[in-house]
C-alpha cells in the first residue's frame, strides 16, 4: 500500500470516533501493536531526542526499503509512534521523504497534543526522515 492509502485508512478509523477521548484510548490501544524493538536496540543512538517520554526507534533497510521498530515507556506515545510505522513502515526512502503526513492534522492529532507531545511528535518525524535521507544516499 502507498502512504496515501494508509493515511486515508487511517483518516476513516479516527473518523469513527467523536470523542477525543476515544481517540486517545483508541492510540493507547495502537500502542499495544507496536512492532517491538529488540532490547538490544534500546541503545542511546536510537534514543529520539526532544520527546519527554523516552523512545527508542531503530531502523533497517532491505530490500530497497525502510523497516522500523519503536518503545516508548509512555503508552500514548507508543501508540503515536505506532501511527507512524504503520504508515512509513516497508516503503521506499524516496517516498518517506515526500510524504507530508497530512493525516496528522486532518485526524486532529497535533491540535490535541500538549505542546511537549506535539514536540515530540515532530522529534519522531525528523528522526524517521533522517533515516529516510541516510538510507536514500546508498
Amino acid at each position: 500500500m502507498t502512504i496515501q492509502e494508509i493515511e486515508s485508512q487511517i483518516i476513516d478509523e479516527f473518523a469513527q470516533f467523536e470523542e477525543w477521548l476515544d481517540k486517545y484510548t483508541y492510540i493507547i490501544e495502537l500502542g499495544r501493536e507496536c512492532p517491538a524493538i529488540d532490547e538490544a536496540d534500546k541503545t542511546e543512538s536510537n534514543l529520539i531526542q526532544g520527546c519527554q517520554s523516552r523512545v527508542w526507534l531503530s531502523c533497517r533497510h532491505e530490500e530497497g526499503k525502510l523497516y522500523f521498530r519503536a518503545d516508548s515507556d509512555a503508552v500514548i506515545t507508543k501508540g503515536i509512534i505506532t501511527l507512524l510505522i504503520r504508515v512509513l513502515d516497508g516503503q521506499k526512502p524516496a517516498d518517506i521523504l515526500a510524504a507530508d503526513l497530512g493525516f496528522l492534522d486532518q485526524i486532529g492529532l497535533k491540535e490535541h497534543l500538549s505542546p511537549t507531545r506535539s514536540n515530540g511528535l515532530t522529534a519522531m518525524v525528523k528522526q524517521m526522515k533522517l533515516y529516510a535521507l541516510a538510507f536514500s544516499m546508498k
